[in-house]
């Protein structure tokens, strides 16, 4: 059941509703439900995330008397979900604007005198952001990408320079206006802003003047394809735009002035909204982009990236905690770019610094430890990849390359003084082959019952045949041209191998030899991995500077 069919119920309300209806923790709410056999079912909404008929909740917390008398605001929430379902935005847009005293043509009567009332005893800007609060929660709870999460705005807010007076902050696609009120909190901040969505931009711009922000400007439209601001010169541009967009309109836009690093490919929606930012920055201005981790080693991005990296734009990648953005568990990264003061470019800088949260917790700091953050030079980023993942130049920054060298190295002399232990001493033999004599064929040893298979492997299955000696002839040369088709494929086929005929005691003083043989080759396997290993950590240490010859 969705928040649609609510009208079949009433409206409904999550666990934390019903905490605050009832005046506990949500903690409390999940006990009652595993303790009370009679407490609501859920009408609606996800296994881990479950809806229940409000009237149901009310009329249960009654009977145990821990109810509590609903609010008024939280009655008005819950008619605007029966009446609005997933058009939330548009509800709450009809409720500004009947706060703000303008013509709200659209809200239903049931709801108006609501609105009315409670504007008679509460200030309409705590109402709206009391109503957005609850929006933002309840999209987050859904894992909706319709706004942009609580986490990625304190991070986007963490990592803004700070704003000078008479600063201007600009955000192209600012949905209801979370991200951009947020960022120009200041007092004397010019904020604009734009969204495609129409009922979004016009809510945003409604809560910005029942909040009293009168240097605010919210207008609707798509601002890749019709940019209502072509003149605005930012202080700061912040933008959590569209991920995963292939429809934004590059076929219209192919020579645009803005793609000034590069035409983006269809694919790369966010390099085109990145560009877009970046176009609308003063000089010494500053963009900070919330990007999907991937725009930073994408192949179709290359170029662009490389355009950032080599004039000096990019300043700094944050990849943020798992679980930051509300849609999805991945991480997110926050790209900060500057432009410089001058055309000439002489303030860029010479590094990017790199910073890796992915660790952390998504409610924890944001002030990266020391092994946390790396300045990488320009050089090192601009390789056929220009991957601009945090982790990849961190890890080999703060790897304890003499520790992990001498170790590799120790491990190394070790094996190779083991594996001359583990060769079998073998005598000359006398002649002829042990196959060229009497033998006998896998599949006679089947039937016979003395052979079993353990997957592929054929085992011995009796005390009169010893694995080692089996498996050891099976693995030989001849045995092995037997075992490959014509197409040189080889496969191990039973019927066709043969083993010699020998007493339990001589096939086990073989099967001792092909044992140590087995050891032998699975220790060189080991040691031809290892020294792999061991030359990487010894080329990358020394080329780092961390290892260095010895004189």
């Amino acid at each position: 059941m969705t928040d649609n069919d609510a009208s079949s119920v009433g409206p409904l309300v999550t666990g934390a509703e019903i905490a605050r209806l009832a005046g506990v923790t949500r903690a409390a709410v999940s006990n009652w439900r595993r303790r009370y056999d009679d407490f609501p079912a859920p009408a609606g909404g996800a296994a881990n995330s479950p809806l229940f008929a409000l009237a149901e909740v009310q009329g249960w917390l009654e009977k145990q008397r821990k109810g509590q008398e609903m609010s008024p605001e939280v009655e008005l929430w819950q008619a605007l979900r029966a009446a609005y379902g997933e058009q939330m935005v548009t509800g709450l847009t009809e409720v500004a604007a009947a706060l703000a005293g303008e013509p709200a043509p659209g809200l239903p009567d049931g709801i108006a005198p609501r609105v009315r009332g409670l504007a008679r005893t509460a200030a309409p800007a705590d109402l709206v952001n009391g109503l957005t609060e609850r929006f933002m929660d309840s999209a987050r709870r859904a894992g909706s990408d319709q706004v942009t999460p609580e986490r990625v705005v304190r991070a986007v807010c963490y990592f803004a320079p700070e704003l000078p007076s008479g600063a201007t902050v600009f955000d192209p696609a600012c949905g209801i206006g979370v991200l951009l009120l947020s960022a120009a909190s200041g007092a004397g901040v010019r904020c604009c802003g734009q969204e495609v969505d129409a009922a979004s931009a016009r809510f945003a711009q409604l809560r910005a003047d029942l909040l009293g922000r009168s240097e605010v400007r919210i207008v609707a439209g798509d601002s890749l394809r019709a940019d209502a601001w072509p003149e605005i010169k930012a202080t700061l541009v912040v933008c959590d735009p569209p991920a995963g967009v292939t429809e934004w309109g590059r076929e219209e836009l192919l020579l645009d002035s803005r793609w000034e690093l590069g035409t983006p490919s269809k694919a790369e929606g966010e390099l085109a909204w990145l560009q877009h930012a970046y176009a609308h920055t003063a000089p010494g201005g500053h963009v900070l982009m919330v990007m999907a981790a991937s725009v930073a080693y994408r192949k179709a991005g290359r170029r662009i990236r490389s355009e950032l990296v080599r004039r000096g734009i990019l300043r700094q990648v944050v990849a943020l905690p798992p679980g930051t953005a509300t849609s999805h568990a991945l991480p997110v990264h926050l790209w900060c770019l500057q432009r410089p003061e001058n055309t000439g470019g002489a303030d860029t800088s010479r590094t990017v610094r790199m910073v890796d949260l992915t660790g952390n917790s998504p409610d924890g700091s944001l002030d990266p430890r020391p092994d946390q953050v790396a300045d990488v030079p320009l050089i090192e980023l601009l390789d056929d990849t220009v991957d601009l993942t945090p982790g990849s130049h961190l890890r080999s920054r703060h790897r304890d390359y003499p520790g992990e060298y001498t170790a590799l190295r120790q491990e190394m002399e070790d094996r190779i003084r083991r594996l001359a232990a583990l060769l079998p001493a073998l005598a000359v033999g006398e002649g002829p082959g042990s196959l060229d004599g009497a033998t006998t064929s896998v599949a006679d040893l089947a039937r016979a019952g003395l052979v079993a298979y353990e997957g592929s492997e054929p085992v011995s299955a009796s005390e009169q045949l010893d694995t080692d000696y089996l498996q050891g002839f099976l693995r030989s040369s001849v045995n092995a041209r037997r075992s490959t088709s014509a197409s040189g494929t080889y496969r191990l086929d039973t019927r066709g191998s043969r083993i010699p005929r020998m007493g339990i005691d001589e096939q086990r003083r073989y099967g001792s030899a092909f044992r140590a043989l087995s050891a032998f080759e699975e220790g060189m396997r080991k040691v031809d991995e290892l020294s792999r290993q061991l030359a990487e950590v010894a080329r990358d240490g020394l080329a780092s500077g961390a290892l260095a010859p010895e004189e």
